[in-house]
């Protein structure tokens, strides 16, 4: 353990095990019990042998422009969700490391929504399709159990709308502020007899804090409820979302950042670089009660997505025979299926439940690439470069058991099968370019056990351990070294072993605290191996290590008052060196990345803490800090994004008038007027690393519920 490890992970245990001691020879407090379903299995929080937080969609929303899930989940430790200033691509989110990489997109991190997949069978996923206002809640689960997801789960992030129980009700909302801020919101819910039903509605558009960073996008959402019986349940989940257009600044120099962080590479404007994206998909989930104890459950989904992004290449370094052109233009359609069946009942003295079942889901990809230019004319699609069609698909069977055998002993175990297979079949095949067909295949078996211990009423301690594994994404089998054409094929998965151990205590009335202290050993990490001229190929480079410690608490401080904090240390590193690309061109990996560097994108430290007052009624505030440490911005650490600390706070007023509930709110994030760099562009190829942050900016809202 590294050495300003130990001290820190004894004290903080010390701290939790004195109070929570305290506590248990005290009045004991019983809190109101809190559900968690990502493992699965209906189980508290406090209980579960692994790190997982849950959020509340009130929470969630609580004094905030409701426009990217990034903004509600500082409290979660570990988790790590940065907002780019950037709608042409999605929120930066990585679990302890892991998804840290992802220039674009989200990948390493398993996401649902209302159970239906948002990670696509590759591993890549996006999370624009949530509608923030109809969430009922998050969870997030970190560390050996999200292996139990399958392909790319170095942690699983589940979203569930929200599943209304009393009678109808309407709500609208508004909100505009800096940049060009405007966001309109509607959604309706209700129940009646065995029917429930959420909808919801929104459109955001922003002028951009950068130039060149307009853009507009709308969402609509719907969960519906039949209750078919006693033992049945049906749930249908649509959802769509739309980006007409949003621009992309690009990332920025260093020089460039410092010199005007609301500026832009000229190359973004004279080649236009934008996004388009439409997305349609839909799930059904049929929940029956075979008998008081086996349950089956079988979801089924299926989703449409178009992409078309432009890109800023040179027109020379298209113009190359090989090159596949500076205009991504994709087509997806995916669908899968999960069946699973439950079973709880005694075992010995105790209880247990057991869970089996098999999920499928498949990916066709149209991919084309054509170039960005038509003679002198820039920012217009040209000539094709690339035409094929891509195939993804698993099947995984997977087995969990949950025993108490004691009340005091919880324990856990279980196993996943993945196995992930790619094919290509190449449609553009020129007497300069050959057919690049090719497939390949993927499996590991991913066991994960666990063990959970109370030691008193108000105090557990855990362990668990596993194993994972994750699977290049489409993207980054796109491209082969040295200017060849075709799919990476030689790229292979990374496998990696993590344990944890971790304290939970409740030291007092309406208080939490928790303490996890993990490590994640990776073989054959997956590393950008060259980034020239729009193309990023990859490689296995050996060996990484990510340990940590990760501690959140919340209190109650009174009925209305509530604190949180949370903290992370993150230690990630290669351990293994190897070759990259350093330079602008490059036709091959010759610069040594040592042994011992960081791992790019991750902070080592990350803290967070918030006080909010909040009645039923009248007036609200509340006051957030973050702070985040450097984060290196490639392989070679020659270069970081500066740590920074930032303040917000708000205030609203709520007001009910009968059946009316009305509501303001103003809000200023960072106070100081902090200048930074919000997120940063991991190894990219021209140096443009930085996308900044705004300045002190504003918020206001106004909402409305209506109560039937």
């Amino acid at each position: 353990m590294h050495p300003h490890f130990a001290p820190l992970a004894r004290r903080t245990a010390l701290a939790l095990a004195t109070s929570a001691t305290a506590a248990a020879h005290a009045q004991p407090t019983v809190l109101a019990p809190v559900v968690v379903t990502a493992t699965r299995a209906d189980a508290t929080p406090f209980e579960v042998p692994a790190a997982i937080d849950r959020i509340d969609g009130d929470a969630l929303r609580a004094g905030r422009a409701q426009v990217n899930l990034s903004e509600g989940l500082g409290a979660v430790p570990g988790l790590l969700a940065r907002d780019r200033q950037n709608y042409a691509q999605d929120v930066q989110i990585s679990v302890r490391g892991f998804g840290a990489r992802a220039s674009f997109g989200i990948r390493g991190v398993r996401l649902y929504v209302d159970d239906i997949p948002a990670t696509l069978p590759d591993g890549q996923g996006q999370i624009t399709n949530v509608d923030i206002g109809t969430v009922s809640r998050v969870e997030v689960l970190r560390g050996p159990f999200s292996a139990l997801y399958g392909n790319s789960s170095g942690g699983v992030i589940s979203i569930y709308s929200e599943a209304p129980a009393g009678p109808p009700r309407v709500d609208a909302g508004i909100a505009f502020g800096s940049d060009g801020l405007r966001r309109v919101a509607a959604s309706s819910s209700g129940k009646t007899g065995g029917f429930a039903y959420t909808l919801g509605a929104s459109r955001f558009e922003t002028d951009g804090y950068r130039r060149h960073g307009a853009a507009e996008r709308r969402l609509a959402n719907a969960r519906l409820n039949w209750k078919l019986g006693t033992d049945t349940q049906l749930t249908l989940v649509a959802n769509s979302v739309e980006l007409p257009e949003a621009q992309d600044p690009l990332g920025l120099t260093r020089a460039q950042w410092q010199a005007d962080p609301r500026g832009v590479d000229p190359v973004a404007i004279s080649f236009d670089t934008r996004k388009t994206m439409q997305q349609t998909q839909g799930g059904l989930v049929l929940e029956h009660g075979i008998d008081a104890a086996n349950t089956l459950r079988l979801m089924v989904y299926r989703g449409h997505r178009t992409t078309l992004q432009f890109q800023a290449i040179p027109t020379t370094t298209q113009g190359n025979a090989l090159h596949p052109g500076g205009v991504i233009d994709l087509a997806r359609d995916y669908e899968g299926a999960d069946l699973r069946w439950r079973w709880k009942g005694e075992l010995g003295e105790g209880t247990a439940s057991l869970v089996a079942g098999i999920a499928a889901d498949t990916l066709r990809e149209h991919r084309m690439g054509t170039q960005n230019f038509i003679g002198t004319q820039l920012g217009v699609q040209g000539a094709l470069r690339r035409d094929e069609t891509n195939r993804v698909r698993n099947a995984d069977p997977y087995l969990q058991a949950e025993w108490r055998p004691t009340p005091a002993w919880l324990l856990n175990a279980g196993v996943r099968r993945a196995t992930v297979k790619f094919n290509s079949a190449d449609a553009y095949v020129t007497r300069t370019n050959p057919d690049d067909s090719g497939a390949a295949r993927y499996g590991a078996t991913l066991p994960v056990l666990g063990a959970s211990y109370a030691l008193s009423e108000t105090l557990r301690v855990y362990a668990t351990a596993g194993r994972g594994f994750e699977t290049p994404t489409l993207n980054e089998l796109a491209y082969r070294a040295s200017g060849l054409t075709g799919m990476n094929f030689a790229l292979q998965a990374s496998r990696s072993r993590s344990v944890e151990t971790g304290i939970k205590a409740r030291p007092g009335a309406g208080a939490e605290l928790t303490l996890a202290l993990f490590e994640t050993r990776t073989d054959n990490e997956i590393v950008t191996q060259t980034n020239a001229g729009g193309r990023a190929t990859f490689q296995n480079a050996g060996a990484t290590r990510r340990r940590g410690l990760e501690a959140s608490g919340s209190w109650q401080l009174a009925p209305t008052l509530q604190a949180q904090a949370a903290a992370t240390w993150l230690d990630a590193r290669y351990r293994d060196g190897f070759l990259t690309c350093a330079a602008t061109p490059c036709a091959a990996a010759s610069t040594p990345v040592a042994a011992g560097n960081r791992i790019p994108g991750i902070a080592r430290t990350a803290l967070f803490g918030a006080v909010t007052w909040q009645p039923a009624g009248g007036w609200r505030f509340g006051a957030e800090a973050r702070a985040l440490g450097k984060v290196d911005v490639n392989d070679l650490n020659s270069d970081a994004a500066p740590g920074y600390a930032t303040v917000a706070a708000y205030a609203g007023y709520q007001l009910s008038l009968g059946a009316w509930d009305l509501g303001a709110l103003l809000r200023v994030d960072n106070l100081a007027d902090r200048r930074y760099a919000g997120s940063v562009i991991v190894n990219d190829g021209n140096g443009r690393f930085f996308e900044p942050a705004p300045g002190r900016t504003w918020l206001a809202s106004a909402n409305a519920t209506y109560r039937f």
